[in-house]
């Protein structure tokens, strides 16, 4: 294990630096936006706008690569970004900020693309499991470091925004350096969504209920805890609290799902999501306890739902059929993503900042009625695989790695 982390540890660090900064600039986002004046629908399409250019990230980075190389493609991304992040600061244009959170998405995810597949490049098929979880550990830690960060300055000021061109500039120097071969490029591969959907409905309603629920969270909770008249502080507060909740409960959740069920795991979580909504819209409000215990409820329980619902599609799947249904999953993700975040604001706008968390709460509620219909009329599968975590999607390559089943490269890896 000490030879694969001196492969990966100059990887990984740069992985930190990139996360932080990304951490930083998408809470930083919303706020600023509140503090400037958008209007609430403006600040979910800018969310919208940030999963259109993730999508195209994804499919477009592999041909980046095959044209110039993983370094080059790494540092041109990375470049982008930091400009951007200066940009926001220095032109307040709703438009142009639409554009430059498409440029921001489409970059985020080719260079988490590339350190993924870098990462699992290096890591042997016998300790992948255990490279994956110090990954996720770095994610974590990582992008929590970067939700405090906002509270060194007054999120209206330069400062912010150069500190997370600072990181992402800094983020190239580890990779840049690094003496670890370059990983061989992405495979593409065909989506069929008719099959997809035809293998696993309920998977493909789960992927897409994650993306108009989660997807508006991560665009508008910033906004809903200022609204309520809570300082800086506490919105990184806030989000720090759901996002290490979430993680928490990935591993025993899915220990449970292999014993009794990935349906009936996707149910609970489900229906436990939709009353941590509720819990947030009735006493979110109240006080700061009420809303971070609702926080650390949503968590845990709101995002379990996307990695319950690929691993139930694999359950289903032929081995050959790994890496299409997953790629498949995303997109449908993506497109909820792009959708969830404009229609969200509009209901804050109409009933208050709180009603964000009714919107999620009837988004999961319609998924556990679902999901209860297709346990109805479809048996559960007889054998299943191995319950892979995956919290919050963050590109086609990580979901399409991080499962050992997948067959790469002609080869298929060992279990």
């Amino acid at each position: 294990m000490k030879a694969v982390l001196s492969s990966v540890g100059a990887l990984l660090i740069s992985a930190a630096i990139l996360l932080a900064g990304g951490g930083l600039m998408s809470t930083l986002i919303a706020v600023r936006a509140q503090l400037e004046g958008f209007p609430v629908e403006a600040i979910g399409l800018l969310t919208s706008a940030y999963f259109a250019g993730f999508i195209g990230g994804c499919f477009g980075t592999p041909f980046l690569v095959k044209r110039v190389g993983h370094v080059r493609v790494f540092a041109a991304l990375s470049s982008v970004i930091a400009a951007a992040a200066l940009t926001h600061a220095i032109v307040l244009n709703i438009p142009i900020w639409i554009i430059l959170r498409i440029l921001v998405g489409f970059s985020f995810a080719g260079l988490y693309m590339l350190i993924e597949s870098w990462i699992n490049e290096q890591a042997p098929n016998d300790k992948r499991g255990q490279v994956l979880s110090l990954y996720r550990m770095v994610d974590l830690a990582a992008v929590t470091a970067g939700q405090f960060m906002l509270a060194l300055s007054d999120p209206k000021d330069f400062v912010l925004f150069s500190l997370v061109a600072i990181l992402i500039c800094l983020a190239i120097f580890p990779i840049s350096l690094s003496a670890a071969k370059a990983p061989m490029a992405v495979t593409q591969t065909s989506l069929n969504i008719r099959k997809l959907t035809k293998t696993s409905p309920l998977a493909v309603g789960g992927c897409f209920a994650v993306g108009l629920g989660n997807g508006a969270f991560w665009g508008v909770a910033p906004v809903f805890v200022q609204q309520l008249g809570y300082s800086v502080l506490m919105v990184s507060i806030f989000m720090s609290v759901v996002i290490a909740f979430g993680a928490i409960l990935q591993w025993p959740a899915g220990f449970l799902s292999d014993k009794i069920g990935r349906r009936l795991v996707l149910l609970l979580s489900t229906i436990l999501a939709a009353g941590a909504g509720i819990f947030l819209w009735q006493f979110g409000p109240q006080s700061q306890n009420m809303l971070l215990i609702g926080g650390a409820l949503y968590g845990m329980f709101a995002m379990q739902v996307y990695g319950m619902s690929a691993a139930h599609a694999n359950d289903y799947a032929q081995p050959h059929e790994f890496v299409s249904i997953s790629g498949g999953l995303l997109l449908i993700y993506g497109i909820g993503s792009v959708i969830g975040p404009s229609i969200a604001p509009i209901i804050m706008s109409q009933y208050g900042p709180s009603s964000l968390f009714a919107y999620t709460a009837a988004v999961h509620c319609l998924l556990a009625i679902y999901a209860i219909w297709r346990m109805v009329v479809r048996d559960a599968p007889k054998e299943t695989s191995d319950y892979v975590p995956i919290a919050r999607p963050r590109s086609m390559t990580l979901i399409l790695r991080a499962d050992p089943r997948i067959i790469f490269r002609g080869k298929k890896q060992k279990r």
